[in-house]
């Protein structure tokens, strides 16, 4: 498999050195020929046939896929140099290493063994020329291995940068970001369950408590009037349990997102903040569901981050659609200085880029600061 690989390499390194030549001869005719108007279009088709001619060397000997139609003549140049030189280097060194083989073999086969001296440092061979030029062979087509790799490595660099990358690449590059992103994904849901553990121990929990203890009391008290104090309080803390709960449910997930929408969820999500936030809805439709829950769960903790820890006293949430895409940006007069690696932002940031969206953070110390997401409005697996 590796010699295949080998061999289909320096096929396409030795066939490229060819090319090579045809295109620096094209390159020396065209530049001054594009200078003459009638003469140009007859340089286009020229450039157009030789990229053509490429892109089916790359894809038959080299695995390149290349995504673009046309790298213009700085690809042309860039690969006629690559191609030469490399080329000439294959060329070279694998029509040494057959002319040492074949005199070698010719020597111990046929002529008479003469001994030929070798000195290294610290080492001294008495050999003979065919052995030595064997021995020679064997190396330079040992060094040509690694050289048409690097060649073939460097002639897909080359038309990455100007053809776009490969079928192969591309697939690598999707796989590698799917990787990240759903290891992402699982770090956000068990740091979203850590959150809401917390929420259940430290206030509906303790509330609990409290309402358990005061009917508690009041069911082993013997003074009526005492008894209906205490369930009097205990009326009150069941209150105050109930909007715990309420505040937890709608945290974890608010109903109004499916039953009414993204922006009843939003202007629920304004009227309990405890600053001003100004909601601008500039979306046409709903988005999917999956953007919509992406979109008010950046919303919701970017003014959550800002009302605890920038002391904003003003917010302004504005939504906008392109024909591809829904955005969204909340910004805020706070003290800045918010960290992206955070936990809550870096979650957000992981949710975002699973559903092949960017997020981004701008919020320089004295403020004021700016989160921004920008989703496709389909998501990846529609």
């Amino acid at each position: 498999m590796a010699g295949n690989k080998v061999a289909r390499t320096l096929t396409g390194v030795l066939l490229g050195m060819a090319l090579g030549l045809v295109e620096l001869v094209f390159l020396a005719l065209a530049w001054p020929a594009a200078l003459i108007s009638s003469a140009r279009p007859a340089a286009a088709r020229g450039l157009a046939a030789l990229t053509a001619l490429e892109r089916a060397r790359l894809g038959r000997w080299l695995d390149h896929g290349a995504t673009r139609q046309d790298g213009g003549y700085a690809f042309l140049a860039a690969r006629a140099a690559l191609g030469v030189i490399g080329g000439y280097c294959c060329y070279a060194t694998l029509f040494l290493s057959c002319l040492l083989l074949f005199g070698g073999a010719w020597d111990l086969l046929w002529s008479e063994q003469e001994p030929v001296p070798v000195e290294l440092p610290g080492v001294k061979i008495v050999t003979s020329g065919g052995v030595l030029g064997l021995t020679a062979g064997v190396a330079g087509l040992a060094l040509l291995v690694p050289l048409v790799l690097a060649l073939g490595w460097a002639e897909r660099r080359l038309a990455d940068h100007f053809l776009g990358p490969g079928d192969r690449e591309r697939m690598r590059r999707r796989i590698a970001e799917l990787t990240a992103t759903r290891s992402g994904i699982v770090r956000a849901v068990d740091d979203e369950r850590r959150r809401i553990e917390r929420d259940l121990h430290d206030g509906v929990q303790q509330r609990g408590v409290a309402l358990a203890m005061l009917l508690g009391r009041a069911k082993h008290s013997r003074d009526h009037e005492r008894a209906a104090e205490l369930v009097g309080q205990a009326y009150t803390e069941s209150r105050r349990l109930l909007d715990e709960l309420r505040s937890v449910a709608w945290r974890i997930y608010p109903s109004a997102l499916d039953e009414l929408g993204l922006r009843a969820a939003l202007t629920g999500v304004a009227e309990r903040s405890d600053v001003p936030v100004t909601v601008h809805y500039g979306l046409a439709g709903r988005p999917a569901s999956e953007i919509e829950t992406a979109l008010y769960f950046v919303v919701r903790e970017a003014i959550t981050n800002a009302v605890k820890h920038a002391g904003a006293r003003d917010i302004l949430v504005v939504l906008g659609e392109d024909e591809r895409t829904v955005k969204v940006t909340i910004s805020d007069d706070g003290a800045g200085g918010a960290d992206p690696s955070g936990g809550g932002l870096s979650g957000l940031a992981r949710r975002v880029l699973a559903l092949d969206g960017r997020f981004t953070v701008d919020s320089p110390p004295g403020g004021p600061t700016r989160v921004g997401a920008r989703l496709p409005k389909a998501p990846p697996c529609a």
